[in-house]
């Protein structure tokens, strides 16, 4: 038998449909028609269900899975359910919420589609290394067309999370270090996934809702340590941390995620200030804020109450959906009956809930996304994985390029002849391509490194394997490393046995190509790390292939920057592949043979050891800072036993060939607080190949109220220069441009004189001076 409000959802589709079956446009005022209507037959515990985010499937996540879910969700106390892979199933258990349950209210399908659903593209870090917004909209929109071809309606991305911290393992997770460039990254995934306008009633079935997450302040954790108390300024957050996810909410983003730290004393999932005051009464959001995974169960272990005061807290700090904890559907009522939550705030936010299921179609067609012809078509394509490919080529960072020895050229390009040896714990495994969080991947389906150059070479290059060593000497370590199906499969022979196969296999080459460096599950969600070396006995195969006399290229897989101050002194090539995806195997071989140049720069800066973090390019100085050009001087801000700059700087990234940036000028030297300035460069590919360059703009403010930053990325445009060709780049400066939020948080633009600076990467900059009125 249909249930009554199904009819009612069918017909007022019925009355939208023109004669061409296309469905009209619908106002914000039949949206809050449909929901009045809706809500009014509902009971509190259905209006508490909607705000139910149950775990199930097959793919699972964190620290709980729930059970009888089925039965919830025919009783109406599930709004939603995430990492149900599969469109059949998504499809089945969408019935049950449509045709079992007393209202028919649709679920919303959400999963971690973090970089990729199956055709998989860089971590998100390594993507951020492509300085190419449309690039990393694409990947997003390819994302969005896969995961709503297998039923999903919403992904839990993009993070946005600012991080100074290497050793946090979330940084993989993220987009660096500068919120400027964080923001337009933000900008271009939340358009990827969700297309123009989630309040657009005519919304295709291929587009998704974004989650930005989490808000906020997550990758400030103290010591690196994932989960970690977070304290600071709100001058600091301000400035530094939380505009990406303004960005994000500027771009329209449907949901966001809070995050598991504290922020001023309070756990952010019943942070009011965050939630309420800057989210929605600053900001403007009007979309619904999801918990993240147990996040509002976890409350009771900061200290701040038993689980029914917790999620009454969160409820009434802003907070729409609980993720896993059922906090909400075990507590609220009692809550609501002592007077303790009021249901004006209940209503609130199941509200939230039923307008982001209208925005999507989904109360018009609850089996939108479940048209079960589309994986075939619409996953893993050729299309797709070329995009892939092209993508990840493009995020690979050239950290060294010189001779093997002197008086030949550098090392890179290789040339497709002889023989390669590829030696490493990560030169032939499949499974750790993708990198971490990648839930929906197809770990055989992709080639490992050696496979792929196999394939590649075949007929020109002789390509030979040797693992060489495992991925760390100790046993437990590596088991800790390699979960969730990425195992290396460690090799029971002794380190000798493996070091003597490698160099035997080495003896027969012209070239060895190392792979080395982090497993995926090295880096991601509870990977924080104190020791950013190259593990161990990998230190120890590549010192002996050093020794072999024969060309080394170090071709690094990483989730984070690592500490690779001995190997930038001793290895001739190093180029940081991240962890590419799907398609990372044809990518390196792309870079290496010389068919893509590569035009990476690096977001995060590499400091030389880890005493030196947290190291970023747009720091402030001291009252004493150290003189330029210094290592050592008593009395100033410096180290006894490490000079004060970093390995590779932000925004540092080599080519095979090479650009020489003119003389900034400025089409004036003042400037009015309504008024604009062009600044100009024009950059030379001076090399003999055609390549691509990230010209970049920083800003200094000179003299301020408060202190300010030695420099901030203030623009970027990547340009691709022929050999010998020239480009002239001009960046239009604003007063937005020049604001910061003041010690009262007032956002302004203060009369004086600012630097501004155009370079290849924040250390090489040419400058101008610009003055404010």
């Amino acid at each position: 038998m249909k249930k009554v409000f199904r009819k009612t959802s069918l017909l007022l589709a019925a009355v939208l449909m023109g004669s061409t079956g296309v469905q009209a446009q619908k106002s914000p005022q039949d949206m809050d028609r449909f929901i009045d209507a809706l809500m009014k037959k509902m009971t509190v515990e259905e209006k508490i269900g909607q705000l139910n985010l149950p775990v199930t499937g097959e793919i699972t996540t964190g620290q709980a899975k729930s059970s009888d879910v089925a039965k919830k969700i025919e009783q109406g106390l599930v709004g939603g359910l995430f990492n149900l892979k599969g469109v059949a199933k998504i499809r089945d258990v969408q019935k049950l919420a449509v045709e079992n349950s007393r209202l028919g209210i649709p679920l919303l399908f959400g999963m971690d589609v973090i970089h990729g659903y199956e055709t998989i593209f860089p971590i998100p870090l390594g993507l951020s290394c492509t300085w190419d917004m449309e690039a990393i909209r694409k990947s997003a929109r390819i994302a969005a067309v896969e995961a709503s071809a297998d039923g999903i309606s919403w992904t839990f991305s993009p993070m946005v999370d600012i991080s100074r911290d290497p050793r946090w393992g979330r940084v993989s997770e993220g987009n660096g270090e500068d919120p400027f460039l964080g923001g337009a990254i933000a900008k271009a995934m939340v358009s990827g996934y969700q297309g123009d306008n989630l309040d657009n009633q005519l919304k295709r079935n291929d587009e998704i809702m974004a989650c930005v997450k989490h808000f906020a302040l997550y990758g400030a954790g103290e010591a690196g340590r994932d989960y970690n108390t977070v304290d600071m300024s709100r001058n600091r957050m301000f400035n530094e941390y939380l505009y990406p996810y303004q960005a994000a909410v500027d771009a329209g983003v449907g949901s966001v995620m809070a995050s598991f730290n504290e922020v001023d004393g309070v756990p952010a999932t019943a942070n009011k200030w965050l939630m309420t005051d800057v989210l929605r009464k600053q900001w403007g959001f009007d979309g619904f804020v999801v918990t993240d995974f147990t996040g509002i169960a976890e409350m009771v272990a900061h200290g701040i109450g038993d689980l029914q005061t917790v999620s009454a807290r969160a409820l009434d700090a802003g907070v729409d959906m609980d993720m896993v904890s059922e906090g909400f559907v075990g507590t609220i009522k009692k809550s609501i009956d002592e007077g303790k939550v009021s249901m004006e705030t209940l209503n609130t936010a199941c509200r939230r809930i039923l307008e982001a299921k209208y925005k999507l179609g989904l109360f018009d067609d609850p089996y939108k996304y479940c048209d079960l012809s589309r994986p075939a078509r619409d996953i893993f394509t050729k299309e797709h994985r070329d995009a892939a490919r092209k993508i990840a080529s493009e995020s690979f960072v050239l950290l060294k390029n010189e001779p093997a020895k002197a008086g030949q050229a550098p090392l890179l390009p290789l040339q497709k002849k002889g023989t390669v040896a590829v030696i490493g714990p990560l030169a032939n495994t499949r499974s750790n391509m993708p990198g971490t969080w990648s839930v929906a991947a197809r770990l055989n389906d992709y080639p490992s490194l050696y496979e792929g150059l196999k394939e590649m070479m075949a007929g020109k290059v002789s390509v030979t394997y040797a693992k060489g060593s495992n991925l760390i000497g100790d046993a437990a370590y590596e088991e800790r490393a390699t979960l969730f199906g990425r195992s290396l499969n460690r090799d029971n022979r002794t380190d000798k046995e493996m070091l003597e196969e490698a160099l035997k296999v080495a003896a027969g080459a012209d070239i060895i190509v190392a792979a080395l460096g982090e497993s995926s599950e090295m880096s991601g969600e509870s990977s924080s790390r104190t020791d950013l070396n190259i593990p161990d006995v990998q230190r120890t195969l590549l010192e002996a292939l050093l020794k072999t006399g024969k060309p080394v290229v170090l071709t690094l897989f990483t989730g984070r920057p690592l500490t690779l101050t001995w190997e930038q002194e001793n290895v001739p090539a190093i180029l940081n592949v991240w962890f590419g995806g799907s398609e990372a195997a044809y990518a390196i071989g792309d870079v290496l043979f010389g068919d893509v140049n590569p035009s990476g720069k690096l977001t995060m800066t590499f400091p030389k050891n880890v005493g030196q973090i947290p190291l970023f390019y747009n720091h402030k100085n001291t009252g004493r800072p150290l003189q330029e050009g210094k290592w050592f001087e008593k009395f100033r801000s410096n180290y006894l036993d490490v000079d004060n700059e970093p390995l590779y700087p932000f925004g540092y990234g080599l080519s095979y060939t090479t650009f020489r940036f003119s003389e900034v000028t400025l089409s004036s030297q003042t400037m009015g607080q309504d008024g604009t300035v062009d600044a100009t460069v024009t950059v030379t590919n001076t090399g003999k190949r055609d390549g691509a360059e990230v010209v970049q703009l920083y800003i200094r403010d000179l003299v301020g109220s408060i202190t300010r930053p030695v420099k901030e990325l203030k623009g970027f445009e990547k340009i691709f220069l022929k050999a010998g060709e020239s480009k002239t780049v001009t960046f239009k400066i604003t007063p937005e441009l020049l604001r910061f939020y003041d010690y009262n948080l007032n956002r302004v633009a203060e009369p004086g004189d600012f630097d501004v600076m155009i370079g290849g990467n924040s250390q090489l900059v040419k400058s101008a001076r610009l003055t404010l009125r």
